[in-house]
């Protein structure tokens, strides 16, 4: 197969040579960010995230496989995908575990206290907090109980918090209570004390979080996106968070990224904000090479 591989993956050159080795013809390109100039109507399969953002998918005549190095599929045109009968993988399970990890770690610094903690180390100042909360006997809503939401559910699980799972297609999940259909999203708002995004992006629930799932949640609850930005109403989400009615958020991805200056979320004390940053992890490079051979193989 000609192989088109972008610098969306930092191969190695011993992983080049081995996918040469398997029999496939590689043609490199560094930055998918802007429109190859190539001719690439013979190119039969493409490793990459988000090329057809820049180079339109119909320059490819002869494609008939893609491997992301994401977990979504927001950024291909998938109609065009399933209608032209190509096969399409994601980066399933690759980022799983350090996004996992990371819902955990902001829900702790929120219920922790970091901020004030670490502020008054910076001011060598010695004061006690008296507001600590325990993640234990929690209950925990995770949206989207797919891979990323598993291995959520599977660490939240150890600290002794009551774990309940929505999902398109509920079934058995030995890491969640329950996974219930997402019919009874509404009804589990109003009883968790932490909700957590981890379902994928599409084209029909774009902006489904809004004010009126936040106006169903405790206005002690902390809410939490390592999902997609654009799945929240951003405005009814700060709105949420100063007038009280929801306690904190941790959020690692936005509506428009970078996120913009102005954004009143910056500065909110109640805000763990990163920048697009829970997926990174030390063991991802061998996770994703594995993937990607696995599923040319």
């Amino acid at each position: 197969m000609k192989l088109l591989l972008t610098g969306a993956f930092s191969y190695t050159d011993e992983q080049i040579e081995y996918l040469k080795s398997l029999g496939h013809e590689i043609i490199f390109v560094q930055d998918e960010r802007k429109s190859i100039e190539l001719d690439v109507s013979d190119i039969e399969g493409v490793i990459c995230n988000g090329l057809f953002l820049y180079t339109p998918i119909e320059k490819f005549t002869s494609l008939k496989y893609i491997q992301l190095t994401s977990a979504g599929f927001d950024r291909v045109p998938m109609d065009y995908i399933t209608e032209h009968g190509i096969e399409i993988h994601n980066a399933k399970g690759v980022y799983s575990i350090p996004m996992a990890e990371f819902a955990v770690c902001g829900v702790l610094e929120l219920y922790k206290q970091s901020k004030f903690f670490i502020a008054n180390q910076n001011a060598h100042m010695w004061e006690k907090h008296r507001g600590l909360l325990e993640l234990s006997g929690k209950r925990v809503c995770i949206v989207g109980a797919g891979n990323i939401g598993s291995e959520v559910a599977k660490r939240f699980k150890a600290f002794d918090t009551t774990v309940i799972g929505i999902d398109l297609y509920p079934n058995d999940n030995e890491y969640f209570d329950k996974v219930l259909p997402l019919s009874q999203l509404d009804s589990e708002l109003a009883l968790a004390d932490i909700v957590i995004l981890t379902l994928p992006l599409t084209k029909d629930n774009a902006g489904f979080f809004n004010k009126e799932k936040f106006d169903l949640m405790k206005n002690t609850s902390i809410f939490v996106n390592i999902a997609r930005g654009k799945l929240v109403n951003e405005q009814d989400l700060i709105n949420a968070l100063e007038s009280n009615r929801i306690s904190g958020a941790v959020l690692d991805v936005f509506e428009e990224e970078p996120l913009n200056q102005p954004s009143n979320l910056w500065d909110m004390d109640n805000v763990i904000l990163t920048p697009h940053n829970s997926f990174i992890g030390e063991k991802n490079q061998a996770r994703l090479i594995n993937t990607i051979t696995n599923n040319l193989l």
